[in-house]
């Protein structure tokens, strides 16, 4: 098994800007230095079991979903990820995106009959 450690990157960033929080303060709550948070986000490292819990547990999440892309069953981690995405969204928004996703899903099915097996 192969971990995705640029995707995990990735979503630390994401969730520390969500939450609006510099790299330097997701360093002290996590009790990492700021050129590891650097390196762990850019994914030029590979980050400890202890440091991905830290990290978690800093940003108010689980693991699951800082590890979802490297996952064989994460169904769950993105399902909540998206009632998360939901959560704020006006009623024009959840159209829209209700919309974009039926057509997305559409388009999906339609590849996939396409597809050599």
């Amino acid at each position: 098994m192969i971990l995705d450690y640029a995707a995990i990157g990735v979503r630390i960033r994401r969730l520390r800007k969500e939450q609006g929080l510099t790299q330097q303060q997701l360093a002290e709550m996590s009790q990492q230095e700021p050129s590891n948070v650097s390196h762990i986000e850019r994914g030029a490292t590979k980050l400890s079991l202890p440091t991905l819990v830290s990290i978690a547990n800093a940003l108010g999440v689980t693991a699951d979903e800082l590890l979802c892309d490297s996952m064989a069953n994460s169904q769950s981690a993105y399902e909540q990820e998206a009632v998360k995405i939901l959560a704020g969204c006006t009623q024009q928004e959840l159209k829209i995106i209700t919309e974009t996703m039926r057509t997305l899903k559409v388009e999906l099915d339609a590849h996939k009959k396409n597809s050599p097996a």
